[in-house]
């Protein structure tokens, strides 16, 4: 799993591209703050190499609680900035800081 941060001089934006990769998945999203934890807006393109990636625009100075979902089964990101509790889940979330 990666997390790469490009953050845009003329806007306030980073554009943030989430990379996984792993073994015989069919289908890879990432949920969180940014996108009301919707996987269908979220959904990451497998890759000629089986891994999965997607770009998004996020704002600049935030932070976001997100998960990857693997074929149903919610994952966390092992480069995450942090963690965090998160009560409503019942475990602990990644959390990206922009």
């Amino acid at each position: 799993m990666a997390i790469a941060k490009k953050y845009l001089k003329t806007k306030p934006v980073c554009k943030v591209t989430f990379t996984v990769s792993p073994e015989d998945a069919k289908k890879v999203a990432v949920v969180g703050d940014f996108n009301n934890w919707n996987a269908k807006k979220s959904e990451l393109k497998k890759q000629k190499n089986g891994s999965f990636k997607g770009t998004f625009d996020l704002p600049k100075e935030n932070s976001f609680e997100f998960k990857y979902i693997v074929d149903g089964e919610y994952i966390n990101d092992a480069q995450a900035d942090r963690y965090q509790w998160n009560d409503y889940a019942g475990s602990e979330n990644a959390v990206l800081e922009l």
